[in-house]
């Protein structure tokens, strides 16, 4: 049963990060533009995440600091993804290319960031942010050491982030709005709906999560921030492909990754991988050649929204 515990413990450490990104990235392609600068923005709200934290270590301790580095990293994710609702909807330009150039520059900036703060590529933070046990519920059998024993607050904190976005672009006027305008802008503008602003909002929501989503990945797997993510803005990105654009299906999607990449970087810990006679470049790859394999079958039936990637031009309605 530990072998059980430790998987499941840290499944949730990868598919957390994956979940917050995907289903951000699923609000703004569901309003009609294509964000895959999700990596890019994911490095911004780790590199100032990470930063802060280091920087307040000192003043602000436990759970508190980390509470508001979270705050921090969504704000700037916000910020930063708002450059590509610039130019994808105010410039209609292309939005791979738009995505692609924050993409480049996000790590580069990082580097120069923590070069210029610290003076070495690396940013080091005090990680004394683990709960070894929850009150009360660390001490219910079963669940308990496997969801509330050596956890993160970042993984009830991202349950609540997807609990709450799937709430709200299915259950609201704002998200049927949002959905309309992935589906049929010249449809919703016809109503009186903002196209322009709502995929805003769309851009903007999906900046906020995906830099949260940043720093929920670093911080319960390293010390240092060195400018990467490890390519999981992309892997989010078959996440929310997988997943067909819909919130349940992006959840069984991002744990089904999270397990791939589990099995990768744990299998020293598991006996019956342990003893298989396979070099470590081989586990190192699995999760990405997992995603090749799932999106290679799965992608033929993919229902992207019908508008996702078309500037919308209210002169031509």
């Amino acid at each position: 049963m530990s072998i059980l515990y430790f998987i499941m413990q840290q499944t949730m450490f990868f598919a957390i990060p994956l979940l917050i990104v995907a289903v951000g990235g699923m609000y703004s392609e569901r309003s009609g533009v294509v964000n895959i600068a999700l990596e890019g923005i994911m490095i911004m709200g780790a590199l100032v995440g990470t930063v802060f934290i280091h920087l307040f270590q000192h003043q602000i301790t436990g759970q508190a600091l980390l509470i508001l580095a979270i705050l921090v990293a969504g704000l700037v994710g916000g910020v930063f993804s708002l450059l590509h609702a610039f130019a994808a909807v105010n410039m209609k330009a292309d939005q791979t290319i738009s995505g692609t150039a924050l993409n480049m520059f996000a790590p580069a900036f990082a580097v120069l960031v923590a070069r210029m703060i610290l003076g070495v590529q690396q940013i080091p933070f005090s990680n004394t942010f683990r709960i070894d046990s929850v009150p009360v519920l660390g001490k219910i059998p079963v669940i308990g050491p496997m969801l509330f024993q050596k956890s993160y607050i970042t993984t009830y904190i991202g349950l609540v982030i997807f609990a709450v976005a799937a709430f709200v672009i299915q259950k609201t006027k704002f998200g049927l709005r949002l959905r309309a305008c992935g589906e049929h802008p010249s449809a919703a503008d016809s109503v009186g709906v903002n196209v322009y602003k709502i995929r805003y909002a769309g851009v903007f929501i999906s900046g906020v999560m995906a830099g949260i989503g940043g720093l929920v990945f670093i911080i319960p797997t390293s010390t240092v921030f060195n400018a990467s993510v490890a390519g999981y803005g992309f892997l989010a990105l078959a996440v929310l492909i997988f997943g067909q654009w819909r919130s349940k299906k992006i959840f069984y999607a991002a744990f089904f990754f999270a397990v791939m990449k589990t099995l990768a970087s744990a299998y020293s810990a598991i006996p019956m991988l342990k003893g298989l006679p396979l070099p470590n470049e081989f586990y190192k790859m699995f999760p990405y050649i997992a995603t090749l394999v799932v999106l290679a079958f799965t992608s033929k039936n993919s229902q992207a929204p019908k508008a996702v990637g078309i500037p919308y031009d209210k002169g031509s309605r």
